[in-house]
């Protein structure tokens, strides 16, 4: 089992992280432990996934590891992104039974949503 995955924002983006991962996600902005708060970035939960923004001082997105989380409105996210202006790019039938779409958060990381057909 995964507790946690961590992607990497730049130093002082805490704000647009709660935009992007609570504004338009949805996810719940989850309390870190005083003695990593110190470190700045933020901790986000919510449809069974637990994501951690952790502050890189020499940031770069990454651009093809990428977290899949599971969504029930993948249609719905997917038309919330777009009009927010983020890309949405829908995947074929490279995974069976699964509708899926890549995109990148408000830091350029790159994400996959991803729902049973």
């Amino acid at each position: 089992m995964i507790h946690h995955v961590q992607l990497a924002c730049p130093r002082g983006s805490e704000d647009r992280s709660r935009a992007y991962y609570v504004g338009l996600l949805g996810l719940t902005e989850q309390a870190k432990p005083p003695a990593l708060a110190a470190r700045g970035g933020c901790w986000f939960s919510g449809y069974g996934a637990e994501l951690h923004l952790g502050v890189e001082d020499d940031f770069r997105p990454a651009r093809k590891a990428h977290p899949a989380l599971l969504r029930p409105d993948l249609d719905a996210l997917a038309a919330r992104l777009a009009a927010a202006g983020y890309p949405v790019t829908w995947g074929g039938n490279e995974l069976p039974g699964m509708r899926r779409f890549h995109t990148e958060d408000a830091h350029g990381n790159r994400l996959e949503f991803v729902t049973p057909a």
